[in-house]
């Protein structure tokens, strides 16, 4: 995983996706770097919207590192934003067992 890394979240079949880049997770305010082989622990809040799913239906959850162009690109590289001199490929890894519980909440609103 890439020091700067950023995460997109898409939930597909329900429209609006949301987006923090990893450097922010811990604070709008500070960057707080990514160190390779350091789980940690990420929240992506999901823009509100509205989904009637039936019975059936089946929810896909994309996690990636970019959605150019609805946000500008990431370099990966921890470089000062928008003063990058290079690019790296960014590898996501979603930890998903008994020590690191990975979860989606989705509200419920009676009808």
């Amino acid at each position: 995983m890439r020091r700067s890394a950023r995460r997109v979240a898409r939930p597909r079949g329900c429209g609006e996706d949301g987006i923090i880049r990893a450097r922010f997770r811990k604070s709008n305010l500070t960057e707080t770097m990514l160190q390779p082989g350091v789980v940690e622990p990420v929240t992506i809040k999901l823009y509100p919207t509205s989904n009637v799913f039936k019975k059936g239906h089946r929810i896909r959850l994309d996690i990636s590192s970019s959605n150019f162009p609805r946000f500008d690109t990431n370099p990966n590289t921890g470089e000062p934003l928008g003063d990058n001199r290079s690019t790296k490929v960014a590898t996501n890894t979603v930890w998903h067992d008994a020590s690191h519980r990975s979860h989606v909440t989705l509200p419920l609103i009676d009808r």
